[in-house]
């Protein structure tokens, strides 16, 4: 498996980098996929709808009949590598900017001071014993 450029993995920490590479791996293409699906089905477009290009893959597929869509797929049989790894570097930084944007928006669970019951961090109350998870504000005397 190859790993996509650190420059998406850079400002993360640990955990984020494995959820990165989770991700990534489960929505990344593979080049000789591609090329054997241009190979083989690409009068049927299943190159490109393997690549989520479902516009051209449905132009394909109202051609079939023609032969031109034959002869366009061993044509983006030569072409296929180098738009996997454009689909795949556009997944790798939408995923990265998901988690780097999702990551100030996490809230760490604490736990309320009267139940110790497992609570959000925004919660201005518990939902179990309904506490107040807030620390009393007093004014000083003056």
């Amino acid at each position: 498996m190859q790993f996509p450029d650190s420059i998406y993995t850079c400002n993360m920490n640990d955990s984020q980098r494995a959820l990165f590479y989770t991700e990534y791996e489960r929505a990344r293409k593979d080049e000789v996929v591609c090329v054997l699906f241009a190979i083989f089905l690409g009068c049927f477009g299943a190159h490109h709808f393997y690549l989520r290009r479902n516009g051209l893959g449905i132009v394909y597929l109202l051609l079939c009949w023609t032969g031109i869509s034959a002869i366009l797929g061993l044509i983006d049989a030569f072409l296929s590598p180098n738009r996997v790894r454009s689909y795949n570097a556009e997944v790798a930084l939408s995923i990265s900017s998901y988690i780097l944007s999702s990551a100030a928006s996490l809230s760490v669970p604490r736990s309320c001071p009267s139940c110790y019951n497992t609570i959000e961090s925004a919660a201005a109350f518990c939902p179990r014993c309904g506490a107040s998870t807030q620390p009393l504000h007093t004014q000083p005397a003056t």
